[in-house]
């Protein structure tokens, strides 16, 4: 415990805003949030839907760190793995592990209010409508403009940017002195497709999996949520002859969803008009360093902002939460230090994960309907029953290993994927599979 309760400012209330603030408090700091939204938990407004959530073993153990995991485990939906559909509507499925592993579908409001809940009741602050208008680095004190005064400064012991990937403390830290920034938007954009439940409240598609329609250049996809609904999301280009530009009334959309996704199409009749009914988002990978300046520093998106391809936003920003958690129990109170440090340990496996995430993008949209990719996967799955230790599919470390790091899983799936590379160039290899030398590739890791 802190000798003197020392006052922490955390900028953002999302999802790892509000862990964050959990394991601030529990070491018996005092714990400041503010966030420029409303508070979602009062707000009478729609709050606008976003992509549902893959919850998986990095997040997980985050939560159950503080004593959140079994809750929230009981409104989350299993799902087992992939099913993609074609343009004919025949189904192919992929697990995503071995029996027993799978991932989980949240709603991002949902758990983001348990958060909140949680946080507030061991005695966080939250304050809403507050905008930060800058960061002075020096005096770690934060201008904040409330939406019905003047701007207010407040200074604290330390400052924690939590605000996601267009940060105000980071926007702060991009004016000064050898502070490196990039950002690169993809060419793509989503939009929210909602797939109802049917007449009696039920599931229209198998509830325990993601389901994706691969259409080579772009995808659509959909995750369970508790209501027996899916969400769809449209991942397509901006620009070009097959692109959000490209349509422009909702007969145009009503007929390209009809083509393209016809057993989708006719389990969401309200489609066309959630496709015209809101502008396209964007998507965009951020990177920076340093993270920290003095005794003020950056985490989750606003420090390392992904696509969403690898499900791994959210189970990222929760590690580094857990990880900072680590270092405030060996480094109390010495903020610069801590702060070091943690960039350090942490930016390796963040820009791997976003690499690894730009990566799934092309796999999920090009190959998962691809013969030599499911064999692959075939093969790759053979190795893993076979060898458990010594070869774990790449996804699989990812997801389900937290214990490897995600710069130490994106270098053995490299080393795996030279391998395979070369397996599928054997003759025959299409009938001849199974009687491949299994041990002899796995000695090849």
């Amino acid at each position: 415990m802190p000798s003197v309760k020392q006052h922490i400012a955390i900028a953002g209330a999302g999802l790892v805003g509000s862990l964050l603030s959990i394991y601030l408090i529990k070491h018996g700091y005092k714990v400041s949030v503010f966030e420029r939204r409303l508070d979602m938990r009062q707000a009478t407004n729609d709050r606008g839907r976003s992509i549902n959530l893959a919850l998986s073993n990095r997040g997980l153990r985050a939560l159950e760190e503080v004593g959140l995991a079994e809750e929230l485990k009981k409104v989350a939906i299993p799902m087992h793995g992939r099913t993609m559909h074609d343009k004919n509507g025949q189904l192919t499925f992929q697990p995503y592990g071995k029996k027993g592993q799978y991932i989980n579908s949240v709603s991002r409001s949902n758990l983001n209010i348990v958060l909140m809940n949680y946080a507030e009741s061991l005695g966080v602050e939250f304050y809403f409508n507050q905008r930060i208008v800058s960061v002075d680095f020096d005096t770690t004190t934060l201008t904040l403009q409330p939406a019905t005064s003047y701007p207010q400064l407040l200074s604290f012991d330390a400052i924690v940017g939590a605000d996601g990937a267009f940060s105000a403390v980071r926007s702060s830290m991009q004016i000064t002195d050898r502070f490196n920034y990039e950002q690169n938007y993809i060419a793509h954009g989503y939009k929210e497709l909602l797939i109802p439940a049917d007449a009696d409240g039920r599931f229209q598609l198998e509830k325990n999996t993601l389901h994706i329609w691969p259409r080579e250049s772009f995808m659509l996809i959909a995750l369970p949520n508790p209501d027996g609904s899916f969400t769809g999301t449209l991942f397509f280009p901006f620009e070009g002859t097959r692109s959000f530009s490209a349509l422009k009334t909702k007969q145009e959309v009503d007929l390209f969803l009809k083509e393209t996704f016809p057993d989708a199409y006719v389990l969401m009749p309200g489609a066309a008009a959630d496709f015209m009914s809101v502008s396209p988002s964007s998507l965009v990978t951020v990177k920076c360093f340093p993270w920290a300046k003095n005794k003020t520093m950056l985490i989750g998106d606003a420090a390392h902002a992904i696509v969403p391809f690898f499900g791994q936003g959210m189970n990222a920003g929760f590690e580094d939460a857990r990880v900072f958690n680590q270092l405030l129990a060996d480094h109390t109170n010495d903020w610069p230090r801590m702060f070091s440090q943690f960039q350090q340990m942490r930016k390796p496996h963040t820009d791997a994960i976003a690499d690894l995430a730009l990566d799934n993008f092309i796999e999920m949209r090009d190959l998962v309907a691809n013969d030599d990719f499911l064999l692959r996967k075939k093969m790759e799955a053979r190795l893993h029953e076979l060898y458990p230790q010594k070869w774990i599919p790449l996804y699989s470390m990812v997801t389900f290993y937290e214990d490897i790091s995600y710069a130490e899983a994106q270098r053995i799936g490299q080393k795996q994927k030279q391998i395979m590379d070369e397996v599928m160039q054997i003759p025959g290899i299409k009938t001849n599979w199974m009687s491949l030398d299994f041990e002899a590739i796995v000695s090849k890791l």
